[in-house]
């Protein structure tokens, strides 16, 4: 095994961990390469889901996966362990020592060699500085924080129902700060969970009494999509009884308040930060590596690095050019999806000396699921040739079929038809909300 050539991956995040899985089926599998995944957790949930177990609509448990177990079954190797540095004279990197919950140190700090170094560490949330942001904010990069999440929405839920029945105030403030996808999916969610959670035994908190906001800077939600879908969105989110701020950055952020740049002051006992993203910062401190504002590492269009041709970056935390446009490939799922086969035929082809494969992103379109209501979106694209908005049935149909995309190529065809079952059975068996 020492004397193959070595992949490493660093990031077990949608793109990363498919790109592992398909290297470990194709090179790892017939010895042609060994394939190293370096991640500091260790299981997986599709990123896109998170608001829904921050919310509760989704168990993490029961769609979480385990890197080794993974590893094991598609002939790949994992590291545990957060990515600190880079040795690029002797093609090392450096991941920091692994400490137990207690603070005692597990592993000591390692250097791992590689041929071939894939950067897949994707994004974390942009607080632009917003003073009170890292403080008083919640947020959902992670499987931990979305963990966190819920467990303060269910004690902020059951002290409102306390008080409710003392006949106190009971107003539960929340304020979602950003309406991009995640904003306004995670708004739907919680009005999904104000709803449910007093059939569950909180009867004396209604859902009127749980007040949602989306505040966004921008002139409406969605900025970023056509007006169309961002005009469906804002009338689903008022149908819900979500209030809808456009226009109004925030100014300051508070222990139980948010403050607008105008100088209103708005109650909250719960403050959620989804308004943007950048890369990691610890990729600036790499040696040598182009990064952008963001943090991204500059790469070319065949997702090889400015500074090193060894060295390969894509998903959120890359800066991909496209041909004929000023953009770069904007940090969405589907990229990360496209990028990921795309750089799998490259490292396949830099093996027998083949040249890279040049990535063209294609814009598939956006679809926005508000919980159990009602999903939209448009396709465009090699769907259907040009924009076409849907919405209900057909949309939530091709919003479920994403994830299950994701799901066959890290599992097959058939595996994950088990999966599918599985939730189908575990959904008729289980509460429609995790109450733990």
């Amino acid at each position: 095994m020492d004397n193959l050539h070595h992949i490493v991956v660093v990031g077990g995040g949608a793109g990363g961990l498919e790109l592992v899985t398909s290297l470990g089926n194709r090179l790892g599998r017939k010895k042609r390469a060994r394939i190293t995944l370096v991640d500091s957790g260790l299981t997986h949930v599709w990123k896109p889901l998170l608001h829904e177990v921050a919310s509760g609509s989704l168990d993490a448990n029961a769609n979480e996966i385990n890197y080794r177990a993974h590893a094991r079954k598609h002939h790949y190797e994992f590291q545990l362990g957060r990515m600190t540095g880079l040795d690029r004279q002797t093609k090392h990197l450096v991941i920091a020592p692994f400490h137990d919950e207690d603070g005692t140190e597990v592993v000591p700090e390692r250097r791992i060699a590689y041929d071939t170094l894939v950067m897949a560490v994707g994004s974390t949330a942009n607080d632009f500085g917003t003073p009170g942001a890292q403080d008083h904010c919640l947020f959902l990069d992670s499987l931990k924080q979305a963990r966190r999440f819920h467990n303060l929405m269910l004690n902020a839920f059951l002290r409102k129902n306390h008080e409710a029945l003392q006949g106190g105030q009971h107003t539960l403030h929340i304020n979602i700060i950003g309406a991009g996808a995640t904003g306004v999916e995670l708004a739907a969610e919680l009005r999904l969970a104000s709803r449910e959670l007093p059939v569950y035994g909180m009867n004396h908190l209604q859902a009127s009494d749980v007040s949602i906001t989306v505040i966004e800077a921008a002139d409406r939600i969605l900025p970023a999509l056509p007006g169309r879908l961002s005009a469906a969105a804002t009338r689903e989110l008022e149908r819900q009884s979500v209030k809808v701020l456009t226009g109004q950055p925030v100014n300051e952020i508070r222990t139980e308040s948010v403050v607008m740049k105008d100088g209103t002051e708005l109650p909250s006992e719960m403050t959620i930060w989804a308004a943007g993203i950048k890369a990691p910062g610890f990729l600036t401190a790499l040696e040598g590596l182009e990064t952008n504002r963001s943090n991204q590492l500059v790469v070319e269009q065949t997702l090889q690095t400015t500074a090193d041709p060894d060295i390969y970056a894509f998903g959120d935390c890359a800066a991909c050019p496209q041909p004929d446009s000023e953009l770069t490939v904007p940090p969405r799922a589907q990229a990360a999806h496209q990028q990921a086969d795309a750089l799998f035929k490259t490292l396949c082809n830099r093996l027998e000396g083949k040249p890279a494969i040049p990535f063209v992103y294609n814009d598939h379109g956006s679809l926005i699921n508000f919980s159990r209501y009602t999903t939209v979106g448009n396709l465009m694209g090699n769907l259907s040739g040009r924009s076409m908005y849907i919405e209900g049935r057909v949309a939530r149909l091709f919003y479920v079929s994403l994830y299950r995309m994701h799901q066959v190529a890290l599992h097959g065809f058939l595996r994950t038809g088990i999966i599918w079952l599985m939730d189908r059975i575990s959904r008729a068996m289980h509460p429609r909300l995790k109450l733990h």
